[in-house]
């Protein structure tokens, strides 16, 4: 098996991860055609991690996103459930003394309630099977007053942005994919499940049927990509 399919079966996605592991964030750059680093600046604006705070990074891949995060001098936690992800990730960010690699999946995160200041995913949650109960499960590991980031694939709102994406996910990709993947099938899985994914509105619903509020988000190059924001609710004050 070198690819999933929109079953999105856990043990199918992390093997189709771990054989994409080396070249992924190369990949990801030739794709995005340069995007990928300016929305890992905004993803890591929008989190705002601070000194002193535990962030928790799903769904970190190689670790790339959280080297950014870790740069403020936050406390940071890459998790991912692709073995050959964590792998790649712990000898390229081995430099970073404040960012350790968790091999964990998203819908059972092996982490108490209430632990960290922020939970960001990136490109991840559309390859869970069960975004929904992720989703809940990051609500119950955040601190209350803590705040959720999801960037992720989405729906451009022009017209004329949606055919120039499609045009260049059915014709312009997979040449692109051939030359710097090494597993192509895999991104056709990618293409797939992008265009599956629900669109701006739909995501904002689910983040506030999970529980949080002050619900958000704001369009990335015309809406190709999509930054969702939310709150955890603060703890009650104590009765007196």
């Amino acid at each position: 098996m070198t690819r999933a399919d929109l079953g999105k079966d856990p043990s199918q996605v992390s093997a189709m991860f771990d054989r994409v592991a080396a070249r992924y964030d190369r990949t990801n750059n030739v794709l995005s055609v340069g995007n990928a680093p300016l929305w890992r600046v905004a993803t890591t604006r929008a989190v705002d991690p601070k000194p002193g705070e535990r962030i928790l990074d799903v769904a970190a891949g190689t670790g790339t996103s959280s080297a950014s995060l870790a740069k403020s001098g936050a406390s940071v936690v890459a998790a991912d459930f692709s073995p050959g992800m964590i792998e790649v990730g712990r000898r390229r960010q081995a430099h970073v003394n404040n960012l350790v690699f968790v091999e964990a999946d998203a819908t059972k995160l092996p982490f108490g309630d209430d632990e960290f200041d922020a939970v960001t995913i990136s490109f991840g949650l559309r390859n869970v099977n069960e975004p929904k109960r992720a989703l809940a499960e990051f609500l119950r590991v955040t601190k209350p007053g803590g705040r959720l980031v999801v960037c992720e694939f989405s729906h451009p709102p022009a017209g004329f942005v949606r055919a120039g994406y499609d045009f260049y996910g059915r014709y312009v990709m997979p040449p692109l994919v051939k030359l710097s993947s090494s597993n192509d099938d895999a991104y056709d899985y990618l293409n797939e499940s992008i265009s599956a994914w629900p669109d701006q509105p739909t995501l904002a619903t689910w983040i506030r049927e999970a529980g949080y509020t002050d619900v958000a988000w704001r369009n990335l190059t015309m809406g190709v990509v999509a930054l969702h924001r939310g709150r955890k609710p603060a703890a009650p004050a104590p009765v007196e």
